[in-house]
């Protein structure tokens, strides 16, 4: 290349630098030329992703994400190669979430989508696969859903998820098989075999276990795959899962047979925690006779998961709250098409366990369970107790639970970063204790006198509903993510225990701790409600009856 030439290039690299920058992207004038030029028709395909790259770059820096999304649409609309659209895009709305919701998403995933659905006609599967899978990491992308305090998914199902509907290789992916034969009625000459199944997280499912292990009636096996780890490279496979159910066959397929047949034809029924990896293994095989009960928590309605199950092999869904069910059903279609029966049923909790004697410090007391997640919000807790401390410096804050790891995400990192300036001058002075992960949570609950719930989300909230059973007055903030649905925390619990802002929470506190005896009182109504509505006494034969039919 000659000298004349390398300058003339420099120079107009120089010049993309300069009129692409954030400063001068903040300028409607030259975005506007931007676009012009992006739509031009003459430009190659690789030159026109090179200079719409800049300006959206310089778009998404200059905080207008919006444009940066329309001046790529208009690049895109011009490009020639449906796979190069596709992978620009995706890239895009991957730079895009710093803002928020990428306004580039729905047109990535469409087009990446589209390049599935053109696959799967041509039956090229693994093709179909790899395109599902691409659009799949931006739809469930836990930035979006796990790593702030608002999600899409929640905010409109239908909608957000309409491109991921639209696919004819998606829908594929959950289209009914059936089963062979009808779910045989429970033996009445032997005890019931129920096969209970889960992949480590046991939390939920023990009191549960240990209930259907002590009936005589009942013919109990436990399968974790986790315990000797030979098959769990099989629930990590999602490629393998999916080409399974676009081709209808495979030695994936076969492999996940040759395990799990034989425990489903043993058992009369089969019960699966959590509607994740597990839920779909197990609707890969005909249950023939056996019927089949899953129970989706929360975090599943948020991933890809209940979207490879094939519902008309799921006799029973549980889930542990109204709200959760309510959105699950908008962005699960296959779920209702199936006609799967649904059930509401708590979270398995011995309360009697938590009612403990409180001193009388516990009164100024405000208790937090749980703090690693952004979902969380501890930053709400901290505002509660800053309105608390206008009026009395005794009130402080205990929070239970692992710290939220900041490197899971840049978002995690903004977060927890916050976090610890809201608490920089608090915690020193002991108004904010972080007292991390505890064995005994009943011994640790003595110390609150309130607990609270500042959530953004959740499917249940077992630490409010056991501290309230402790003793402690529970405030709960009505769930952002479900809030003025038909289905919420205010539907969930007693109205005085639900709040809207950290004032509100403060003026409940203040009035139900004014004194010793209206904070005792109000700690005995909440315990007697918890565990009278949600007591294991009373969630145990929901469990009989759906699980075994019998009470």
């Amino acid at each position: 290349m000659s000298v004349a030439r390398r300058a003339v290039r420099r120079s107009a690299e120089r010049a993309l630098r300069l009129t692409t920058s954030p400063r001068a992207m903040r300028s409607g004038v030259l975005t506007g030329l931007w676009n012009v030029a992006l739509g031009a028709p003459a430009l190659p395909d690789a030159t026109r992703v090179r200079l719409a790259e800049a300006v959206h770059a310089g778009l998404v820096g200059a905080g207008r994400p919006d444009r940066a999304a329309h001046a790529s649409a208009v690049a895109m609309a011009r490009l020639h190669d449906a796979k190069l659209r596709a992978t620009v895009l995706a890239r895009r709305a991957g730079k895009e979430l710093d803002a928020g919701t990428p306004p580039s998403l729905a047109a990535a995933v469409a087009a990446e989508l589209a390049l599935a659905d053109a696959s799967f006609a041509r039956g090229d599967v693994p093709g179909a696969v790899a395109s599902v899978q691409a659009a799949q990491r931006r739809v469930f992308d836990r930035r979006l859903h796990f790593d702030r305090l608002t999600s899409p998914l929640a905010e409109d199902p239908a909608a957000f998820l309409a491109p991921w509907h639209a696919s004819t290789a998606v829908r594929a992916l959950s289209a009914p098989r059936g089963r062979c034969a009808p779910v045989a009625p429970a033996p009445v000459d032997r005890p019931l075999r129920l096969l209970m199944v889960t992949y480590g997280n046991h939390g939920f499912l023990d009191l549960v276990r240990r209930h259907f292990d002590q009936r005589p009636d009942v013919e109990l096996r436990f399968l974790d795959p986790g315990e000797t780890g030979t098959h769990v490279p099989l629930l990590g496979n999602s490629r393998a899962m999916m080409e399974h159910l676009l081709a209808g066959h495979s030695e994936y397929g076969d492999t996940v047979a040759e395990w799990l047949a034989p425990q489903v034809e043993w058992a009369d029924v089969v019960f699966v925690d959590w509607c994740a990896a597990l839920a779909v293994l197990f609707s890969l095989i005909d249950p023939g006779t056996t019927r089949v009960v899953v129970r989706l928590h929360s975090f599943e309605a948020f991933a890809m998961w209940p979207h490879l199950v094939d519902f008309t092999r799921v006799d029973d869904l549980i889930f542990v709250s109204d709200h959760l069910r309510d959105l699950t059903v908008a962005a699960v279609p296959a779920l209702a098409a199936a006609g799967t029966r649904r059930h509401v049923i708590s979270n398995a909790m011995d309360l009697p366990a938590f009612q403990r004697p409180k001193s009388a410090d516990a009164r100024f007391t405000l208790g937090l369970v749980g703090i690693k997640a952004v979902a969380k919000d501890p930053r709400w807790a901290v505002e509660v107790l800053r309105e608390l401390r206008v009026h009395d410096e005794r009130y402080r804050l205990l929070l239970f639970g692992k710290d939220l790891d900041p490197g899971a995400s840049p978002d995690s990192r903004r977060y927890w970063d916050a976090f610890l300036a809201d608490i920089a001058e608090l915690e020193p002075s002991g108004a904010v204790v972080r007292r991390g992960q505890v064995d005994d949570v009943p011994g640790a609950l003595t110390e609150v006198g309130v607990i609270l719930s500042s959530s953004v989300r959740e499917s249940f909230h077992c630490g409010l509903v056991e501290g309230a059973a402790s003793g402690a007055v529970p405030v709960v903030r009505d769930w952002p993510f479900f809030a003025g649905k038909p289905a919420s925390a205010r539907t969930l619990f007693p109205a005085d225990w639900v709040v809207d802002t950290p004032a509100e929470a403060a003026q409940r506190i203040l009035a139900a701790t004014a004194t010793e005896d209206a904070w005792r009182k109000a700690g005995e109504e909440a315990a007697e409600h918890a565990v009278e509505t949600w007591g294991w006494q009373r969630v145990k034969h929901q469990f009989d009856e759906v699980v075994t039919g019998r009470s």
